[in-house]
């Protein structure tokens, strides 16, 4: 009996050791308790292209540190809007988020530059300044306000869309009421377009075009069919007057918790995911632009001449957004395909 029980036993313990071996085969790593698990603000819901790349960055960053950081996606905004996450972020609160351009512009006046309507080209003008020394030169300037700047994500080209008449050209926009981000350059476009900016916050703006508290609205293609704007806006006038990136940022008192070999596994991880994330977004915006022309929306694409029209009434905003920064414009302008 004596000998049956100690049997057992060590079958237990070979049981117990091939799983463990099993385990670690699989995963090329041992099961263990995270030395830091991070929160992570996403306003966009689940399945939005960067939020896909935002659970696509913290996979990466838990397989390669084995399990050391442990990053919880937290989408829908359900940690805030945009401007309070980056409140949360100076101080910790928050350890990461994917942040508009536009958001800290308002509090690093040379990212304006980035955004100013009608700058570049085309997407793959503004991937050539992004993924240059200039946009690394822009990443390090959220230092700053206590922020580290990880990569660059996509969020396409803005035009605008509008409920009770098509924007076919300026003339159109005179008098109407545009929702526009928690933003003085977006504001101030609209001013001199002959509109009215109303600044309105995400995820209040399918309320406010039903209700007629604004007449339209500007974002992307995917942000209009995600968040259903086109069952309220059934005009989508395309002229890509702005390419406002995306950034994805680490606390800088998070940051300073990291060891440097830590930090650099971040890095790189965040700059897969960019490319994940670009790859996505260019799947999605043609998915939506098909399924918006299926549900009936009215698509109007600006001719050359038309688009001229909007370029040379920004001739004010750029005085104001690029007056101390006009080197930098000269700069973005270089990354132009000759």
């Amino acid at each position: 009996m004596k000998h049956k029980r100690l049997w057992m036993v060590a079958l237990s313990i070979l049981i117990l050791v091939t799983v463990i071996g099993v385990t670690y085969h699989k995963t090329g790593k041992k099961n263990k308790t995270p030395e830091f698990v991070f929160l992570y603000a996403e306003n966009q819901p689940d399945g939005y292209p960067t939020t896909l790349g935002a659970e696509h960055f913290a996979s990466l960053v838990e397989e390669r540190t084995g399990g050391e950081i442990q990053i919880l996606i937290k989408s829908g905004g359900e940690l805030g809007v945009e401007k309070d996450v980056i409140q949360q972020l100076s101080y910790g609160g928050i350890d990461f988020a994917r942040i508009s351009l536009s958001q800290l512009a308002e509090k690093i006046p040379e990212m304006n530059v980035l955004q100013l309507p009608y700058l570049y080209e085309d997407s793959e003008h503004m991937w050539r300044v992004l993924d240059g020394e200039l946009g690394e030169r822009f990443l390090a300037l959220t230092q700053t306000q206590d922020l580290i700047g990880l990569s660059w994500y996509d969020a396409g080209a803005r035009s605008f869309y509008s409920a009770s008449k098509p924007i076919t050209c300026l003339a159109d926009v005179n008098g109407m009421r545009i929702r526009v981000q928690e933003s003085e350059l977006m504001a101030d476009m609209i001013t001199a377009m002959g509109g009215t900016p109303v600044k309105i916050d995400y995820d209040a703006v399918y309320e406010s075009i039903e209700r007629g508290i604004v007449d339209g609205a500007e974002n992307n293609w995917s942000s209009y069919m995600y968040m259903k704007h086109n069952e309220v806006a059934g005009y989508f006038t395309v002229d890509e007057h702005t390419r406002v990136p995306e950034l994805q940022l680490c606390s800088a008192h998070t940051w300073s918790k990291l060891s440097s070999s830590q930090q650099e596994i971040i890095l790189e991880c965040a700059k897969e995911s960019a490319l994940y994330e670009r790859k996505l977004w260019i799947e999605q915006e043609n998915v939506c632009k098909e399924a918006a022309t299926k549900q009936g929306v009215e698509v109007i694409s600006l001719t050359a001449e038309q688009k001229k029209e909007f370029q040379a009434a920004m001739e004010a905003v750029y005085e104001k957004y690029s007056g101390d920064f006009a080197e930098l414009v000269e700069e973005v302008h270089k990354y132009q395909e000759r």
